[in-house]
């Protein structure tokens, strides 16, 4: 069965190469991928443009892009074959059973994840997969309550891979998201999600008990990066949900809208975050207790959690995260972190995000306020509802040209962001 999918710019007498070796080898030469230059419909600061890449991939998650320009896509989608795409020489293919997030290239390996385990694939020196079929599984067995089920990833430079587990609850509750139900003590969720786990990146079959709680405290990250100029593992924080619902007699709607924060974390081992006894206020700028666990909106706690080092609105949904290590955009770019926020789905009378963010970092720390990138992915001015979206920003990748990728997981496009100074 053929997939449906566009690749727009794709000329008919154009003979595309194959996107997998055979037998652990390829003849097949790179060939960039045809792109029709356009502005897509989206906002982007003075010199850059926006070309479509392709369009229908489905629901079109995290991404990677090789040195030689060929694209990987992780698809959200339970239709066997239909796991990851791959975007070569004009040419796409499908392959993988399994739905999920994250992907992620490094070294003579492509990691992708579904919703419970982690696998790898061997790539040739055209980094083409070698056996697309037979993926070796590097960890198994983590918790799925199809809730935060995504197994987001990221490797650092020693050999580790380290796995987003999200909690499977909005506020560890007796009750969840029930109306004034009271938070569990001991949150027992903390166990085996809410957290950051690190395992062996080259190790087959492990399980909780071969990694690393590496950090805990954090409800669900879906945008992780490993920054190479600092050796530390940053995370996106999906923020909790519900104070003015569940807890009207301390929190007003506006409250319930603009609470809590969206947080960026540099993480080292053994730091928590706080969930769920905290959350944190972007407007006070503090830590504050949850009502579920004694707090009134005026109560700070965690003192032994770590702070955020970037706070952004509330309910945007940062689906991704990158640091830029390129040469093509402007020295104001360069170290710095694009997020991806997905957009928000629960504010009354308007939803935010639905862009791709930027923040400048100097000598490895955030460095002056953070600015809306790329906008207008919705396509709507003024967005009630996430329905509405034309499009959601979800994964980035970095060309090895210096290009900016982003996902799409309304109609599964991928654009392609580059610098001209024109």
């Amino acid at each position: 069965m053929k997939t449906k999918v566009v690749l727009l710019g794709c000329l008919m007498t154009l003979v595309c190469a194959g996107s997998f070796a055979k037998n652990g080898d390829s003849t097949a030469l790179h060939r960039p991928v045809p792109i029709v230059p356009a502005d897509a419909g989206l906002k982007l600061p003075a010199g850059f443009k926006v070309q479509t890449v392709a369009e229908n991939l489905g629901a079109a998650r995290h991404i990677a892009v090789t040195p030689l320009g060929d694209i990987y896509v992780k698809i959200q989608s339970p239709k066997p074959g239909k796991a990851i795409a791959v975007i070569h020489g004009g040419n796409v293919k499908t392959f993988g059973t399994y739905r999920g997030t994250g992907i992620v290239i490094k070294g003579n390996y492509l990691y992708a994840s579904s919703d419970e385990e982690v696998y790898r694939y061997k790539l040739n020196d055209k980094y083409e997969i070698i056996n697309p079929e037979q993926p070796e599984k590097i960890v198994t067995g983590l918790i799925n309550r199809h809730q935060h089920e995504s197994k987001s990833l990221a490797l650092d430079n020693a050999g580790n891979i380290y796995v987003n587990i999200g909690a499977y609850s909005n506020s560890c509750q007796t009750q969840d998201r029930a109306k004034g139900s009271k938070g569990i003590q001991g949150c027992p969720i903390r166990d085996s999600a809410a957290g950051i786990w690190q395992f062996k990146a080259d190790k087959l079959n492990q399980s909780y008990g071969n990694g690393v709680r590496y950090a805990s405290g954090l409800r669900n990250v879906v945008g992780l990066d490993w920054n190479n100029s600092l050796q530390q593992l940053f995370v996106m924080q999906h923020g909790r949900d519900g104070l003015y619902d569940m807890f009207p007699e301390y929190y007003t709607l506006k409250d319930g809208n603009e609470l809590p924060a969206e947080c960026m974390y540099a993480l080292k081992k053994g730091d928590d975050a706080g969930w769920p006894y905290i959350y944190y206020d972007g407007i006070q700028h503090k830590k504050m207790l949850s009502p579920e666990y004694g707090g009134d909106g005026k109560k700070t706690g965690g003192d032994n959690a770590i702070n955020p080092v970037v706070a952004f609105p509330a309910h945007m949904a940062p689906n991704g995260l990158l640091f830029y290590t390129g040469n093509q955009f402007p020295a104001k770019y360069k170290n710095g972190a694009f997020i991806a926020f997905h957009g928000s789905w629960n504010r009354q009378k308007g939803q935010k995000g639905y862009f791709v963010a930027f923040v400048p970092f100097k000598d490895g720390k955030p460095d002056g306020n953070w600015e809306i990138f790329a906008d207008n992915f919705a396509g709507v001015g003024n967005i009630q509802s996430p329905g509405q979206a034309q499009h959601r920003p979800c994964g980035l990748a970095q060309g090895p040209d210096g290009a900016l990728y982003v996902t799409d997981d309304v109609k599964g496009t991928v654009y392609k962001i580059t610098y001209t100074g024109k």
